[in-house]
This record gives structure tokens, sequence and C-alpha cells, in this order.
């Protein structure tokens, strides 16, 4: 008998403890930002969705990226894909505006209506946290280290894991992100 309570216990915990896990925000989904209307965003939100996270500037040479990353959000946004824009004016002082002036510009110039989020730093001491850990992996094609310049592309899948980094030119019409976007696409969460 003096067994049964200590093996009850061990039972109810192994039976309780996968849903504990699957509830658990993955690495990359366990940070806060602030959208940029000032609200805070547990990007926990989006497990179970493929993201496409990038840094944007609204005055640089790959602004027009904004074009292409929108059509890929309209495109597949009811299939899971959600693009994740991250102001940063670290690279040539290219997003020297405030919020507002960052939504009036997405808005009136690319149509822009994909989750965007209040100016970052994704690299140095002051770099925000989620980019701190998206940098830190040795992720393909790229690997790990600094962001070289706006519009950077990390992708996430329905997992909350970072499958996959790309250059900052390397455009929304890329095959090889078209082909990682869409393989990511076809998983369920969980597989």
């Amino acid at each position: 008998m003096k067994w049964m309570l200590p093996a009850a216990c061990l039972l109810c915990c192994a039976l309780l403890s996968p849903a504990f896990a699957a509830d658990e925000a993955p690495a990359a989904l366990s940070f806060k930002v602030k959208s940029l209307d000032g609200k805070e965003v547990d990007l926990s939100q989006f497990k179970g969705k493929v993201l496409l996270v990038v840094n944007v500037a609204s005055r640089c040479g790959l602004t027009p990226h904004y074009e292409g990353l929108q059509a890929l959000y309209e495109e597949s946004k009811d299939d899971g894909l959600v693009v994740l824009g991250f102001p940063c004016n670290q690279f040539g002082k290219q997003e020297p505006g405030t919020s507002a002036d960052i939504a009036t510009f997405c808005s009136d110039n690319y149509s822009v209506t994909f989750p965007m989020f209040e100016k970052i730093d994704v690299n140095g001491e002051n770099a925000a946290p989620f980019y701190q850990h998206l940098t830190s992996l040795k992720t393909p094609p790229k690997g790990d280290g600094k962001v070289a310049w706006n519009f950077e592309k990390f992708v996430i899948d329905r997992n909350g894991e970072v499958i996959a980094r790309f250059e900052p030119r390397t455009k929304p019409s890329d095959p090889l992100l078209l082909k990682t976007l869409a393989a990511a696409l076809a998983e369920k969460a969980g597989e």
C-alpha cells in the first residue's frame, strides 16, 4: 500500500507533463514586443503559424521589399503565414520616423496590413531580446551573427523553431525563400 501513493503521483506527473509542455512557448516565441500603436504583444500568440520576421526601414534601397512582403502575406495568410515587421534605424539611419510616421508610410505607400512593431535595435548591446535570440542561432543559409542590413529575413515554423535566415537582398519572391515558406506551411504543428 505504501507504494501506491508515490506510484499514483508518478503516474499523474507523467500524464500531465506533456500537457504543460504543449502549452509552453518555444524559445523564439517566448518574447513580448510592442506593436506600432504601443500595445504589448506576446509572440506566443503566433504558435502554430509560420512567421517571416523582417527588420524594415522606410528610406532604404530595399524598402520596395514591403510590396513583396505584403503580397506574400496576402497570398498565404489564410494558410498560416504571418509577416512580422520590426522597424530599425541602425543601418544608415534609414528609419528615423516615429511609430505614427512608420505606420502612415507603410499604409500609404505599400498598403501594409501585416503586424508591425515599434522601432528596435537588432544589433549591439541595446538589441531587442527577440533579435538577440534570433541572431544567436546557426540558421541556414546565412548562419548566426549580426544582422547585416535592413530587410534581413528569419523564418520560424509552426512549432516555433527558427528554420531559416536570409540575407537582406533576398527578395520576397526569391525561389529558396518561397520554397522554405511553402515547406513550413505544408507542415502541421507538432510534426
